[in-house]
């Protein structure tokens, strides 16, 4: 943190620096306008072309040139224009380059105070303070114990209970861990995540029941975000322990559709098999488990290009959108031996976070068998597609996808 507090110093310095700056000219800048001042001809040049001016008008009259009506009026306007560049050059006196010499230093605390003020109000000095106990501790029990400081030290900043609260979650200290998620919605507020997590938190302390208390949670929780995946997959837990795997299949599936996390998707998917095996569901029976929305496919070689490579032949199975705008939606591979085959895409196929296939609503279909091996497509490679396929439910017959191409 001393550090930190260095750096500020070393940033404030330029800032001070141009602040006090002008006193050192002060004397100098002072000097020269004096200077100017006094040898400042302006005046007597303007007096000067005053008299030549009205010289050349009293000739005039002489000669005839204008009457004496015209000449008054001309002096006057003559008398009125020396009269307005003579005031314009009167000047105040100078003030002395000392005058106001405690200001710049005022300023100069004000700015160092309020740097300091503002930072320590909307700055990340906590924040800080967090990442260093991480770094700095090389246990478990030295982290909590830094992390309980800050969070005696800092009890209105939110990123202390949220790294408390799973640290006392998992480690199985219910009444800490409760206290610290409590403490975060108190500061966030009533979030769908929070109160979810509270949710759980309560059913798992309660021996895996519902509670009144916990009915609320839930109830509270699917008025904002139906959806939320911890709810549903604390009430296919319930349903699990009731007996109801089908209940318990469904929450867990609409669960994995809105989760990010793989361990917990992971976890789920396994729950979902015992689930299976409870109700005498056989392996070969048992649904596909998908990862948000889907494409329910089968591929079959078409019979006239049977026998023509070996049946280790790769086949990728990739869908693509539409417009062929975004890299491969979901990539799914399989031998040629295999086939044919059907298969669920989803999700968990997409080759990044940025292009998937919860992202449109219908897709092309794209078969290859490929010797090489390779994702590009080359000569000899064999091939099929379909177009405009629905992104939606896996229930219902699968989509087919006939190889029955080679790319010359």
């Amino acid at each position: 943190m001393s550090l930190l507090w260095v750096g500020f110093a070393i940033l404030l310095l330029p800032v001070l620096w141009l602040l006090v700056a002008p006193l050192r000219r002060a004397h100098l800048v002072h000097d020269a306008q004096a200077s100017f001042e006094e040898n400042d001809k302006s005046a007597e040049q303007n007096v000067a072309i005053y008299h030549r001016r009205l010289a050349s008008l009293e000739a005039a009259l002489e000669r005839g040139e204008i009457d004496q009506a015209s000449f008054e009026e001309d002096r006057l306007e003559l008398d009125r224009s020396l009269l307005e560049d003579t005031e314009g050059l009167k000047r105040r006196p100078l003030h002395s380059p000392a005058s106001g010499r405690f200001v710049v230093p005022l300023v100069a605390v004000v700015v160092v105070v309020g740097s300091v003020v503002w930072y320590q109000q909307h700055g990340a000095e906590g924040d800080l303070a967090l990442y260093e106990a991480y770094q700095e501790s090389d246990s478990l029990a030295t982290l909590v114990e830094r992390l309980e400081q800050q969070a005696e030290r800092q009890p209105n900043n939110p990123n202390v209970w949220s790294s408390l609260y799973p640290i006392y979650r998992d480690s199985g200290q219910g009444a800490a861990a409760l206290n610290a998620l409590e403490n975060l919605i108190e500061l966030e507020g009533r979030q769908a995540s929070l109160l979810a997590h509270k949710a759980q938190l309560k059913f798992f302390m309660a021996n895996r029941s519902f509670t009144d208390e916990v009915q609320a949670l839930v109830d509270e929780t699917l008025a904002l975000d139906p959806r939320e995946p911890t709810i549903l997959g604390l009430m296919g837990v319930h349903a699990f322990d009731r007996g109801n795997y089908e209940e318990a299949i469904d929450r867990w599936r609409r669960a994995i559709a809105g989760m990010s996390d793989s361990g917990s998707s992971d976890a789920l998917r396994e729950g979902i098999r015992v689930a299976q095996q409870r109700l005498g569901v056989a392996p070969e029976e048992q649904e596909p488990i998908t990862q948000g929305p889907g494409i329910h496919v089968s591929v079959r070689l078409d019979e006239r290009l049977e026998g023509m490579l070996d049946d280790d032949t790769r086949v990728f199975i990739v869908a693509r959108d539409m417009q062929g705008e975004l890299p491969p939606l979901a990539v799914a591979r399989v031998t040629l031996g295999d086939l044919p085959v059907t298969l669920v895409l989803d999700d968990q196929h997409a080759m990044s976070d940025a292009a998937r296939l919860s992202q449109v609503s219908e897709v092309r279909l794209l078969v290859r068998v490929t010797p090489s091996g390779v994702a590009t497509p080359a000569p000899g490679d064999m091939f099929g597609d379909l177009d405009g396929v629905a992104v939606g439910s896996i229930e219902g017959e699968p989509v087919e996808v006939v190889i029955d191409r080679v790319i010359e």
